[in-house]
Protein backbone atom coordinates (compact mmCIF):
# COMPACT_ATOMS: atom_id res chain seq x y z
CA UNK A 1 0.00 0.00 0.00
CA UNK A 2 1.20 3.22 -0.63
CA UNK A 3 0.71 6.75 1.26
CA UNK A 4 0.30 4.70 5.35
CA UNK A 5 3.11 7.00 5.77
CA UNK A 6 0.97 10.09 5.02
CA UNK A 7 -0.81 9.51 8.01
CA UNK A 8 0.82 11.16 10.67
CA UNK A 9 0.44 14.08 8.29
CA UNK A 10 -2.80 14.04 7.47
CA UNK A 11 -3.91 13.16 11.17
CA UNK A 12 -1.69 16.11 11.99
CA UNK A 13 -4.00 19.00 10.74
CA UNK A 14 -6.89 18.04 13.35
CA UNK A 15 -8.08 15.90 15.47
CA UNK A 16 -11.84 15.33 14.72
CA UNK A 17 -10.30 12.84 11.50
CA UNK A 18 -13.00 11.69 9.06
CA UNK A 19 -16.65 11.91 9.92
CA UNK A 20 -18.47 8.67 8.17
CA UNK A 21 -20.66 9.68 6.31
CA UNK A 22 -23.81 7.64 7.65
CA UNK A 23 -22.90 8.50 11.47
CA UNK A 24 -23.27 12.39 10.64
CA UNK A 25 -26.42 11.51 9.29
CA UNK A 26 -25.22 12.66 5.85
CA UNK A 27 -25.82 9.11 3.84
CA UNK A 28 -29.68 9.71 2.77
CA UNK A 29 -31.39 6.81 2.75
CA UNK A 30 -31.45 4.55 -0.35
CA UNK A 31 -33.20 1.59 -1.29
CA UNK A 32 -31.54 -0.23 -4.82
CA UNK A 33 -34.29 -1.98 -4.82
CA UNK A 34 -36.46 0.67 -5.72
CA UNK A 35 -34.09 1.35 -8.83
CA UNK A 36 -33.95 0.25 -12.41
CA UNK A 37 -33.55 -4.44 -11.52
CA UNK A 38 -31.12 -4.14 -15.07
CA UNK A 39 -28.45 -2.25 -13.17
CA UNK A 40 -27.62 -3.22 -10.10
CA UNK A 41 -24.59 -0.64 -9.15
CA UNK A 42 -25.44 2.39 -7.17
CA UNK A 43 -22.24 4.34 -9.25
CA UNK A 44 -23.57 3.65 -12.44
CA UNK A 45 -27.04 4.27 -11.46
CA UNK A 46 -25.50 7.84 -10.13
CA UNK A 47 -23.87 8.56 -13.58
CA UNK A 48 -27.38 7.52 -15.24
CA UNK A 49 -28.83 10.03 -13.26
CA UNK A 50 -26.50 12.86 -13.25
CA UNK A 51 -26.04 12.94 -17.16
CA UNK A 52 -29.92 12.92 -16.80
CA UNK A 53 -30.32 16.05 -14.87
CA UNK A 54 -31.94 14.44 -12.10
CA UNK A 55 -29.11 15.08 -9.54
CA UNK A 56 -31.36 14.27 -6.13
CA UNK A 57 -31.23 10.85 -7.29
CA UNK A 58 -27.95 10.62 -8.41
CA UNK A 59 -26.62 12.01 -4.92
CA UNK A 60 -28.86 9.41 -3.17
CA UNK A 61 -27.01 6.70 -5.04
CA UNK A 62 -23.59 8.79 -4.58
CA UNK A 63 -24.21 8.23 -1.19
CA UNK A 64 -24.99 4.73 -0.84
CA UNK A 65 -21.95 3.88 -3.33
CA UNK A 66 -19.50 6.03 -1.31
CA UNK A 67 -21.36 4.56 2.02
CA UNK A 68 -20.36 1.05 0.56
CA UNK A 69 -16.93 2.21 0.28
CA UNK A 70 -16.57 2.64 -3.33
CA UNK A 71 -13.71 4.81 -3.67
CA UNK A 72 -14.91 6.95 -7.26
CA UNK A 73 -17.79 7.72 -5.46
CA UNK A 74 -16.18 8.55 -2.17
CA UNK A 75 -14.37 11.19 -4.64
CA UNK A 76 -17.21 12.48 -6.94
CA UNK A 77 -18.60 13.34 -3.56
CA UNK A 78 -16.04 14.81 -2.19
CA UNK A 79 -15.56 17.03 -5.51
CA UNK A 80 -18.97 17.89 -5.85
CA UNK A 81 -19.25 19.30 -1.63
CA UNK A 82 -16.16 21.16 -3.30
CA UNK A 83 -17.73 23.09 -5.73
CA UNK A 84 -21.37 23.15 -4.73
CA UNK A 85 -22.48 20.93 -8.09
CA UNK A 86 -26.06 19.13 -6.28
CA UNK A 87 -25.08 19.61 -2.88
CA UNK A 88 -24.70 22.79 -0.80
CA UNK A 89 -20.63 23.80 -0.81
CA UNK A 90 -19.17 22.54 2.29
CA UNK A 91 -15.11 22.74 2.24
CA UNK A 92 -14.77 21.19 5.47
CA UNK A 93 -17.21 18.19 4.75
CA UNK A 94 -14.93 17.91 1.14
CA UNK A 95 -11.86 17.98 3.47
CA UNK A 96 -13.09 15.28 5.22
CA UNK A 97 -13.96 12.99 2.27
CA UNK A 98 -10.93 13.85 0.80
CA UNK A 99 -8.80 13.22 4.06
CA UNK A 100 -10.26 9.25 4.13
CA UNK A 101 -9.44 8.60 0.83
CA UNK A 102 -6.08 9.58 1.25
CA UNK A 103 -5.75 7.53 4.61
CA UNK A 104 -7.20 4.29 2.92
CA UNK A 105 -4.55 4.78 0.78
CA UNK A 106 -4.30 2.52 -2.85
CA UNK A 107 -1.96 -0.19 -4.31
CA UNK A 108 0.43 0.54 -5.97
CA UNK A 109 -0.83 0.72 -10.24
CA UNK A 110 -4.12 0.16 -8.74
CA UNK A 111 -6.78 2.12 -10.99
CA UNK A 112 -7.93 3.89 -7.97
CA UNK A 113 -4.54 5.88 -7.87
CA UNK A 114 -6.19 9.13 -9.72
CA UNK A 115 -8.69 9.34 -7.17
CA UNK A 116 -5.96 9.55 -4.54
CA UNK A 117 -4.05 11.32 -6.22
CA UNK A 118 -6.91 14.63 -6.52
CA UNK A 119 -7.27 13.93 -3.21
CA UNK A 120 -3.66 14.85 -2.04
CA UNK A 121 -3.62 17.79 -4.08
CA UNK A 122 -6.73 18.89 -2.62
CA UNK A 123 -6.04 18.80 0.69
CA UNK A 124 -2.60 20.30 0.03
CA UNK A 125 -4.49 22.88 -1.50
CA UNK A 126 -7.14 23.46 1.70
CA UNK A 127 -4.34 23.30 4.33
CA UNK A 128 -2.20 26.14 1.85
CA UNK A 129 -5.28 28.26 2.25
CA UNK A 130 -6.82 26.85 5.54
CA UNK A 131 -10.71 26.65 5.60
CA UNK A 132 -12.91 29.60 8.07
CA UNK A 133 -14.67 28.35 10.44
CA UNK A 134 -13.35 24.91 11.01
CA UNK A 135 -10.24 23.19 12.56
CA UNK A 136 -8.57 23.37 9.75
CA UNK A 137 -5.98 26.41 10.06
CA UNK A 138 -3.32 27.50 7.34
CA UNK A 139 0.24 25.44 7.32
CA UNK A 140 2.19 26.28 4.03
CA UNK A 141 4.60 23.54 5.59
CA UNK A 142 2.31 20.70 5.24
CA UNK A 143 0.77 21.71 2.41
CA UNK A 144 4.50 21.89 0.44
CA UNK A 145 4.84 18.38 2.30
CA UNK A 146 1.30 16.82 0.66
CA UNK A 147 2.21 18.80 -2.62
CA UNK A 148 5.45 16.76 -2.59
CA UNK A 149 3.75 13.32 -1.97
CA UNK A 150 1.20 13.74 -4.97
CA UNK A 151 4.18 15.34 -7.17
CA UNK A 152 6.66 12.22 -6.07
CA UNK A 153 4.70 9.36 -6.03
CA UNK A 154 2.44 10.33 -8.37
CA UNK A 155 3.56 12.69 -11.25
CA UNK A 156 0.89 14.80 -10.71
CA UNK A 157 1.28 18.19 -12.76
CA UNK A 158 -0.85 20.13 -10.23
CA UNK A 159 0.52 18.94 -7.56
CA UNK A 160 4.38 19.15 -9.56
CA UNK A 161 2.87 23.02 -10.59
CA UNK A 162 1.88 23.96 -6.82
CA UNK A 163 5.10 22.77 -5.15
CA UNK A 164 7.51 24.27 -7.73
CA UNK A 165 5.29 28.08 -6.94
CA UNK A 166 6.35 26.92 -2.90
CA UNK A 167 9.89 26.53 -3.95
CA UNK A 168 10.22 29.57 -5.75
CA UNK A 169 8.60 31.84 -3.21
CA UNK A 170 10.56 29.75 -0.26
CA UNK A 171 6.87 29.37 1.02
CA UNK A 172 6.60 26.23 3.54
CA UNK A 173 10.00 25.65 3.54
CA UNK A 174 13.44 27.01 2.12
CA UNK A 175 13.05 29.04 -1.36
CA UNK A 176 15.24 26.79 -4.18
CA UNK A 177 14.70 27.98 -7.57
CA UNK A 178 16.62 24.85 -9.02
CA UNK A 179 13.95 22.74 -7.40
CA UNK A 180 11.27 25.04 -8.76
CA UNK A 181 12.37 24.86 -12.21
CA UNK A 182 12.84 21.27 -11.91
CA UNK A 183 8.97 20.87 -11.01
CA UNK A 184 7.83 23.29 -13.41
CA UNK A 185 9.55 21.60 -16.12
CA UNK A 186 8.30 18.23 -15.13
CA UNK A 187 4.42 19.53 -15.26
CA UNK A 188 5.18 21.34 -18.12
CA UNK A 189 5.60 18.63 -20.10
CA UNK A 190 2.62 16.94 -19.23
CA UNK A 191 0.95 20.06 -20.71
CA UNK A 192 0.20 22.02 -17.52
CA UNK A 193 0.20 25.42 -18.97
CA UNK A 194 0.48 27.19 -15.50
CA UNK A 195 3.64 25.63 -14.81
CA UNK A 196 4.35 26.68 -18.73
CA UNK A 197 4.17 30.03 -18.01
CA UNK A 198 6.51 29.77 -14.61
CA UNK A 199 9.13 27.90 -16.66
CA UNK A 200 9.12 30.59 -19.69
CA UNK A 201 9.11 33.51 -17.00
CA UNK A 202 12.13 31.83 -15.18
CA UNK A 203 13.48 31.16 -18.80
CA UNK A 204 13.10 34.85 -19.68
CA UNK A 205 14.98 36.43 -16.52
CA UNK A 206 17.83 33.94 -16.98
CA UNK A 207 18.76 35.62 -20.09
CA UNK A 208 17.09 33.15 -22.41
CA UNK A 209 14.72 35.54 -23.98
CA UNK A 210 13.52 34.17 -27.43
CA UNK A 211 12.65 30.23 -25.41
CA UNK A 212 11.15 31.76 -22.43
CA UNK A 213 8.62 34.30 -24.32
CA UNK A 214 7.66 31.63 -26.88
CA UNK A 215 7.10 29.20 -24.25
CA UNK A 216 5.33 32.16 -22.36
CA UNK A 217 3.42 32.81 -25.51
CA UNK A 218 2.27 28.76 -26.26
CA UNK A 219 0.94 28.64 -22.35
CA UNK A 220 -1.77 31.78 -23.45
CA UNK A 221 -2.65 30.25 -26.21
CA UNK A 222 -3.90 26.83 -24.80
CA UNK A 223 -4.45 28.29 -21.06
CA UNK A 224 -7.66 27.59 -19.52
CA UNK A 225 -10.07 30.63 -19.00
CA UNK A 226 -9.37 30.41 -14.68
CA UNK A 227 -5.63 31.18 -16.26
CA UNK A 228 -5.81 33.56 -18.86
CA UNK A 229 -5.24 37.12 -17.13
CA UNK A 230 -1.96 36.02 -14.89
CA UNK A 231 -0.44 34.28 -17.77
CA UNK A 232 -1.14 37.25 -20.30
CA UNK A 233 0.28 39.80 -17.74
CA UNK A 234 3.59 37.50 -17.84
CA UNK A 235 3.62 37.50 -21.51
CA UNK A 236 2.83 40.87 -22.10
CA UNK A 237 5.54 42.68 -19.71
CA UNK A 238 8.33 40.47 -21.57
CA UNK A 239 6.97 41.12 -24.94
CA UNK A 240 7.00 44.65 -24.46
CA UNK A 241 10.89 44.75 -23.38
CA UNK A 242 11.63 42.27 -26.27
CA UNK A 243 12.83 43.62 -29.71
CA UNK A 244 10.98 43.15 -32.58
CA UNK A 245 13.68 40.25 -33.73
CA UNK A 246 13.15 37.98 -30.59
CA UNK A 247 9.79 38.99 -30.23
CA UNK A 248 8.82 37.17 -34.32
CA UNK A 249 11.08 34.43 -33.28
CA UNK A 250 9.42 33.54 -30.09
CA UNK A 251 6.04 33.34 -31.86
CA UNK A 252 7.15 31.29 -34.81
CA UNK A 253 8.83 29.40 -31.97
CA UNK A 254 5.77 28.78 -29.82
CA UNK A 255 3.66 27.33 -32.88
CA UNK A 256 6.25 24.38 -32.27
CA UNK A 257 5.74 23.83 -28.41
CA UNK A 258 4.36 20.85 -27.33
CA UNK A 259 1.11 21.63 -25.26
CA UNK A 260 -1.03 18.63 -24.36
Amino acid sequence: MVLKNLSQIVFGITTFGYISLASTGIVAAFDIKEQDSSSKNPFEIFFSAYKSGHKDEAVKALRFAADQGHMGANWKLARMYADGDGLPEDDYVAYQIFEKIVRDGVDEDSDSEAFVSDALVSLAGYVQRGIPDSPIKQDKRVARELYAQAASSFGDPSAQFELGKMYLMGEGGEKNTVQAARWFQLAAQKGNTGAQAMLGNMLFQAGKTVRGLAMMTAAFEHCAEVDREWIRDLQEQAFSITNEKERRNAIKMAGSIFVR
